[in-house]
């Protein structure tokens, strides 16, 4: 086993909690759906215990049978926007379908939530399975798998170029000279595809993360596929440690394939923890919600994703012999959820289950693994599979809301904490940082533009209380927000240090466009951060550090020349100079401050 990095946690969100019955205990409010403080309170415990991030799940389709659950749901992007004014570190992820959305709005919808929410926007990419959702856009029956996969692609590819058709610093703001945006700056996409066609710009201009996260929870061949090529994180259902292991090691695999960094896709399996002062405490929960389930509605969801009628499923005994059959011949099994119905079925045979005890493993999570322990036992279970290779974080799935929530923060976080596996407060102010992801740059951008900006994770080194950078000269002003949209393109030197990072070298020259004045902040190799390595740059042909030219060293220390390589642009790390430079100053990447922070 190897010590991993420190975890991510995702809170995945849903109601009175993940279990289908939960909305039955006593404690419950069955119409909390629909109520924003409900919402409010589950943001503020999640962000109480520094978790990356929230989710809510999503269809254009009422859930399940209303006669059995509350089904009813608010559109995910307008109650992020307001849990984002309650909020102000937790990341804000909505799940949104390429199959019943365009392009063109919904790109604009979380552009416009990241601005709002300060750059805390995720988008979890679906493809929507269920003929419910079909029906409600005119359509028969559901598209075919392979299909809504090419839609799906064609339909992220052109949000992408949306996201970079308004370049860093377009917007100008020059009361002077009467120019509000810099032009050349602005791109229409001119998008022809088989399904799409899209002449742009976005209507709303680049935002702090650059483009929302990208998030994706298939695990089907197609989905993998798609999650390597585009997710930024991926959400999995695996039932055991040698699948989830399997499941990490391809995907990393994959991405690794097409040239990108597999540590830039963060793969967090689903997780329904049971916590209680004892393992029979926490037993004794998921014993009380299995008994409150409703058989009706349990085999009208089994026999939805396993496309079958109810009347082939009988409580007392094993899943058709059909049902086995179709998951054994290789070929899909169904036009819907498909990994869904492998791994169904897999519980079912592995562990000779009836129809009545499988709808029973089913209740807690839809497939997501379930575990039932004290705060140490299910940290133990964690630290398990983060240790041996199987995740990069969970998808922490409470099965009964508000409090199974409370319980993990207030319980398993603190024990997270002081093995080492999960942060004690945030470090960062964008969804990016807390997931130890870059800022993208604009496809438009320059090249020296891109290398900084693949050089720099936005955000770090920032005081929580004051929002300045760390490591500050008392007196000087310079915010984050500020001084990221100078860095992308503004006038700056670029320095880094060399390997031991004891001297300082030209690694970027002057960027076009000069510097505007005002306060500047000053990278210093001395203290050293996150960043892209050179070599990994040049590697995803970024034009960088990597790729430029040998250069002379500082005269007087007898080194040979070297090439700008793998450490400069890793050593490269936020400190503050003075306001101004002058002729005494060590020189360095210059950021320069302009305007005000917004009000929080």
């Amino acid at each position: 086993m190897t010590r991993p990095r420190q975890l991510h946690l995702n809170a995945f969100l849903m109601g009175c909690g993940h279990h289908e019955a939960a909305w039955r205990l006593p404690e419950s409010d069955p119409f909390a759906n629909v109520d924003l403080g409900h919402w409010t309170e589950l943001a503020q415990i999640a962000e109480r215990g520094s978790f990356d991030s929230l989710f809510l799940a999503d269809g254009p389709a009422l859930l399940g049978h209303a006669r059995y659950r509350p089904g009813a749901s608010l559109e995910p992007t307008i109650l992020l926007t307001a849990l984002a004014a309650v909020t102000s570190h937790i990341g804000l992820i909505a799940t949104a379908s390429t199959t019943y959305n365009d392009p063109y709005n919904l790109a604009r919808r979380f552009a416009s939530l990241d601005h709002i929410s300060g750059g805390r926007a995720g988008w979890n990419i679906v493809t929507t399975a269920s003929r419910a959702a079909a029906r409600n856009f005119g359509l028969d029956d559901k598209p075919s798998h392979r299909e809504r996969y090419r839609r799906a692609a064609e339909f992220t590819d052109v949000s992408l170029a949306l996201w970079d058709s308004w370049e860093d610093g377009a917007q100008v703001g020059d009361k002077t000279a009467g120019v509000f945006a810099d032009q050349a700056k602005i791109h229409p996409i001119d998008y022809q595809g088989d399904y799409f066609q899209v002449a742009g710009p976005l209507n709303v201009p680049r935002s702090p993360q650059g483009r929302p996260l990208l998030v994706q929870a298939g695990s089907s061949e197609d989905g993998r596929e798609f999650a390597a090529r585009y997710a930024e994180a991926v959400f999995t259902a695996q039932q055991t440690l040698v699948e989830a292991q399997e499941f990490y090691a391809d995907m990393k695999a994959r991405a690794r394939r097409i040239g990108r960094n597999p540590d830039e896709i963060k793969i967090l399996p689903g997780l329904v923890p049971f916590v209680g002062s004892t393992e029979a405490e926490a037993r004794a929960l998921e014993d009380e919600l299995e008994d409150l389930i409703v058989p009706e509605y349990s085999l009208l969801q089994l026999s939805n994703v396993l496309e079958i009628p109810v009347s082939e499923l009988a409580l007392d005994e094993p899943l058709p012999e059909s049902v086995t059959l179709r998951s054994e011949s290789g070929r899909p099994p169904v036009e819907g959820a498909q990994s869904r119905y492998r791994l169904i079925v897999d519980l079912a045979r592995r562990d000779s289950l009836t129809v009545r005890q499988l709808i029973g493993r089913l209740g807690g999570g839809r497939g997501h693994r379930t575990f039932a322990g004290t705060p140490e036992q299910v940290a133990d279970t964690i630290q398990e599979w983060a240790e041996s290779g199987a995740a990069d974080g969970f998808n922490v799935m409470p099965a009964v809301l508000p409090s199974g929530l409370e319980l993990f923060t207030e319980h398993v976080v603190p024990v997270l904490r002081q093995r080492g596996l999960f942060r004690h407060d945030y470090s960062g102010i964008t969804l990016r940082d807390h997931y130890n992801l870059p800022r993208p740059a604009s496809r438009h951008s320059r090249p020296l533009e891109r290398a900084v900006g693949g050089a720099l994770r936005w955000g770090h080194g920032v005081d929580r209380a004051t929002h300045r950078l760390r490591g500050g000269v008392a007196g000087t002003d310079c915010y984050p927000w500020a001084w990221s949209a100078v860095h992308r393109g503004a006038g700056a030197v670029a320095w880094a240090a060399d390997g031991a990072g004891d001297r300082v070298r030209p690694c970027l020259r002057q960027l076009p466009g000069g510097c505007p004045g005002g306060d500047r902040a000053r990278l210093d190799p001395a203290a050293v951060g996150p960043g892209v390595p050179g070599r990994e740059a040049g590697r995803r042909g970024v034009p960088g550090v990597a790729r430029h030219p040998r250069v002379p060293p500082p005269q007087g220390t007898g080194q040979r020349p070297r090439r700008r390589g793998a450490t400069s642009a890793r050593r490269l790390a936020l400190g503050l100079g003075r306001t101004g430079r002058g002729p005494d100053e060590p020189e360095g990447i210059y950021l320069v401050r302009r305007g005000t922070p917004p009000v929080r």
